[in-house]
């Protein structure tokens, strides 16, 4: 058959459609069915996977800043450590004086004083990453080196000013007395503060996901990111798109350091230091850029830290980059790789 006898495509023709990989998306069920017997009691496995997914929830709300900034932006931001560690000292300011309202036994009464937290949390990481975006970043667009330089500048200066304004001390930080304790179901034991927290992790991704493919502002995002020229030939600042995308990302690094800081019921200056090389780990094994990929590498970091705590205790030290290079080796971009970069 020649190329002439091949029948030219009609306007009624359905358009070709990309191929799933669907493979990394089942990777987690995989592992979590994998350790079932390895862990050979089902309530402890149950417990096990609820704290894996809600670690990891929470793990990718802290990521998915980061990830959104860099596929979208092309910008490494080693501070962002700084946001999650500022989100959770704001947090502090509102949960602290009203001491009595987290602590009554009332879930609306918790509520109350818990959104407005969060709420403030975002709005002070939102505000200071835009402060961050024209100060530091938008010099040194395109400039990686010099992006690492001023971003890593940047966390030690608010790490310490964090050290100034609050003191080298732990800061305690109960949970709310409502989202103490757990729901008993037999003999397995599911607490409740991780519920909730995998609630708001999954209701950041649908939302960012449907933002991003569902809505004009991330039409015009990912039209920047393709073509910049272009968008703003037709009448759009790309600049403020990209510094809306960072405030977002700041704001949810912010959401992050609250949610870990009430899971780890503690606050100090150097969590988002701390944080900065386990978030990276996840952004470079879902991807760089791909918020789907931030969020099964974010699973599937909590799962195996969890699992491999519970089964060889020594090697939970080691094993977010065991999983990193056994990914790495397997899918050398990452499992859900969106740039070249």
């Amino acid at each position: 058959m020649t190329t002439t006898d091949i029948p030219a495509p009609s306007a009624s023709d359905p358009l070709p459609q990309a191929k799933r990989d669907l493979l990394p998306v089942l990777l987690p069920a995989i592992l979590a069915l994998v350790m079932l017997p390895l862990v050979g009691s089902f309530s402890s496995w149950v417990t096990l996977t609820i704290a894996s997914l809600a670690m990891g929830m929470m793990i990718f709300i802290m990521a998915s800043g980061l990830t959104l900034v860099f596929g979208l932006m092309d910008v490494l931001n080693f501070g962002h450590g700084a946001f999650i560690a500022v989100g959770a000292y704001v947090a502090t300011l509102v949960l602290l004086p009203l001491a009595a309202m987290s602590g009554a036994d009332s879930l609306l009464t918790n509520l109350a004083v818990l959104v407005p937290a969060v709420l403030a949390a975002m709005a002070v990481s939102g505000a200071l990453g835009l402060v961050v975006e024209r100060v530091l970043i938008l010099p040194v667009y395109g400039q990686h080196l010099k992006q690492i330089l001023m971003t890593t500048g940047g966390l030690i200066v608010a790490e310490q000013a964090l050290y100034a304004l609050w003191g080298p001390q732990i800061i305690p930080l109960p949970l709310p007395t409502s989202l103490r304790g757990s729901f008993i179901i037999g003999d397995i034991a599911i607490a409740k503060y991780r519920l909730l927290v995998m609630l708001v992790g999954l209701v950041v991704f649908v939302g960012i996901q449907l933002t991003l493919n569902r809505t004009k502002i991330g039409l015009l995002i990912r039209a920047g990111v393709e073509n910049r020229e272009m968008v703003e030939a037709l009448g759009y600042h790309v600049k403020r798109l990209f510094l809306g995308v960072f405030m977002v990302g700041s704001a949810l690094a912010g959401l992050g350091g609250v949610m870990w800081a009430l899971y780890r019921e503690q606050v100090h200056a150097s969590m988002g230091n701390e944080l900065t090389v386990l978030i990276f780990i996840v952004v470079i094994i879902g991807g760089l850029g791909s918020v789907g990929g931030c969020f099964i590498g974010a699973l599937l970091v909590a799962m195996v830290a969890n699992y491999g705590g519970f089964l060889v205790p020594k090697l939970a030290l080691v094993s977010n980059i065991l999983l990193m290079v056994a990914i790495l080796m397997w899918r050398p971009r990452g499992l859900y790789a969106v740039t070249s970069r």
